[in-house]
């Protein structure tokens, strides 16, 4: 079914995965507000936010808030990545959620998308709720579902979110959903039982990647038990299909690092068709995932022969290097035109905090199906 234009408004935005996953569908959206604070930190004083709070407008508060952020001297890199790939107002990118008044685009947000850190609460009654995350940024994030009253949301998070605090974390965040007056959908099996884990590999990205997703769907849009997780599909790629043929010689490991990962299995893995789990410290002190290549591939390139140690691997003679940032984003479903505009090391971190783009193509594919954003 043909959609005119969703308009999306995403929380702890980063690179822009949804935005990746409607431009790859083809689908014409319009950016209402995008949330990220770079992994900056700030001290707001609790007189300065009974301050900030006397501002009813976004605009008024933003004047105050980009201050507090601008004395840290530190740049919003996750902004300058998200600025550079998609078209939004500087007045509708926020940098802390706690600030957003989701009351001003009540009504213009058809698609809500983000996760948020995952937090202990202080549950004070029996089952939590909407209350008992108040002081948290999930609390936020429920905040703004309710005051902006989207069609529907997306919420992604990591899986050890289902044992965080002995399971209360999850059962509040539950409760708390089911408070907003929206029909929330988490994936069940045969018996009825949870099983609210999607993995990367299960919708076609050779990624190890397991995480929680929860649907929502406004309850007046009439659209109760329509909604149907997708069912997982036969993987047909490798990691080896999302490599490039040259690689930069600044890539290749020297002979401590290649030592390194052919003998820490539980830090570093080599030459495996499906990648573990992309994480914000991926390359760093050689964790994570590397690419071996024999040496009949470069033994003509003098340049990588220079910098890279000449070694054996499960009995075969050969280098060993990173994966190049391009190549990680492929691996999270990224477009080869997402403008790189970030150093190495802080492209690999946004990279490893993102969404998997495929995963979010067929719960997209799913909310179309079932009618959500028909006018």
């Amino acid at each position: 079914m043909e959609i005119n234009m969703i308009k999306l408004a995403t929380l702890f935005s980063g690179i822009g995965a949804i935005e990746q996953t409607l431009k790859k569908m083809g689908i014409k959206y319009k950016i209402i507000f995008a949330c990220d604070n770079g992994e900056r930190e700030v001290y707001i004083s609790d007189y300065d936010m009974s301050l900030i709070d006397k501002f009813k407008s976004n605009k008024e508060k933003q004047v105050l808030i980009n201050k507090y952020y601008s004395n840290l001297k530190k740049i919003n890199f996750m902004e300058k990545s998200y600025k550079a790939n998609y078209d939004i107002n500087d007045n509708n990118f926020y940098q802390d959620v706690r600030f957003l008044n989701g009351e001003e685009y009540q009504n213009r947000v058809d698609l809500l998308v983000g996760g948020s850190p995952c937090q202990s609460f202080s549950v004070n009654g029996k089952q939590g709720g909407f209350d008992d995350t108040r002081g948290t940024l999930f609390y936020e994030y429920a905040r703004i579902i309710k005051e902006t009253q989207p069609k529907c949301f997306i919420f992604e998070n990591v899986k050890g979110m289902l044992t965080h605090h002995k399971g209360k974390t999850w059962n509040t965040i539950k409760n708390t959903f089911n408070e907003l007056n929206y029909n929330i959908y988490i994936r069940t099996n045969s018996k009825g039982e949870e099983t609210p884990i999607l993995n990367a590999y299960e919708f076609g990205i050779p990624q190890n990647r397991p995480r929680i997703y929860v649907v929502g769907i406004r309850n007046d849009l009439n659209l109760k038990d329509k909604f149907i997780f997708p069912k997982p599909i036969k993987l047909c790629n490798k990691v080896s299909d999302y490599l490039d043929k040259e690689v930069d010689p600044k890539y290749y490991l020297g002979k401590k690092g290649f030592e390194f990962v052919t003998t820490h299995p539980s830090r570093a893995q080599v030459g495996c068709d499906i990648m573990r789990c992309q994480k914000a410290n991926q390359q760093f002190n050689w964790n994570g995932d590397f690419i071996f290549e024999p040496i009949a591939k470069v033994q003509r390139n003098e340049k990588i022969l220079k910098k890279a140690f000449v070694g054996e691997f499960k009995g075969e003679i050969g280098v060993i290097r990173k994966f190049t940032p391009r190549e990680c984003l492929r691996l999270m479903g990224f477009l080869d035109d997402f403008q790189i505009v970030v150093d190495d090391t802080m492209m690999y971190r946004q990279a490893g905090n993102s969404i998997v783009v495929n995963v979010l193509e067929k719960l997209m594919e799913e909310l179309m199906r079932v009618g959500v954003f028909n006018d």
